[in-house]
């Protein structure tokens, strides 16, 4: 009965509550005194946190960050301008719900690319979508999109991330169709999904850029 039951909760793909059924038949001193409701709720309990952390993990996997970081190791020590209350409270993600954007600018080495994937991650952890790319990078994935006819799947599923990093913003001079290209993005975006931009230009640069 024991081995039917756990083949019956893998076919179902509980695997969280079948390695929780299986510590408690391991170790019955400690559980046999608990109640049916109270076993049951273990099971539950261990299903959920191992469906959030494959969720967590998938969604890490999928943002396609540039660096592993995290809030917890933002060294704010260098003179970089961070105060720890912005930026635990960006951390609370508050701002991705009324889709608000964020600008991140500084000069080279400041750790404007850290900070955004910590709060990227952080995104994640909440149970966010992001995407993180470099600008040029996302330049060549929308022209690969045009050429393969995956163009509006692509702009499509940019329009439903709930955070889209967009790095090295600036960087080269666009083309109009490019410009075009992000019009298109910011377009289907604005107001309800958050973008955050990493730039080395001061925002008064931006326009000629």
């Amino acid at each position: 009965m024991t081995i039917q039951t756990l083949n019956r909760l893998q076919e179902l793909r509980l695997g969280g509550m079948a390695t929780a059924l299986e510590l408690q038949l391991q170790q019955p001193g400690i559980y046999e005194e608990l109640s049916f409701l109270e076993r049951l709720s273990l099971l539950l309990e261990q299903e959920y946190l191992q469906r959030e952390s494959r969720k967590q993990y998938r969604l890490v996997r999928q943002a396609g960050f540039r660096l592993q970081a995290t809030l917890q190791e933002i060294d704010y020590q260098q003179h970089r301008n961070l105060k720890r209350a912005q930026i635990a409270q960006l951390g609370q993600g508050d701002w991705l719900f009324r889709g608000q954007n964020l600008l991140i600018t500084g000069p080279c080495g400041t750790g404007k690319t850290y900070l955004a994937c910590a709060l990227g991650r952080q995104a994640c952890s909440q149970g966010h979508s992001v995407r993180y790319y470099r600008v040029s990078r996302l330049l060549l994935t929308l022209t690969q999109a045009k050429a393969d006819g995956s163009y509006q799947k692509l702009l499509g599923q940019l329009a439903k991330t709930r955070l889209l990093i967009l790095d090295d913003w600036g960087l080269e001079v666009l083309k109009p169709a490019q410009r075009n290209d992000l019009m298109e993005i910011m377009d289907d975006r604005s107001g309800l999904m958050s973008t955050a931009i990493i730039s080395q230009l001061p925002t008064t640069q931006w326009y000629a850029a």
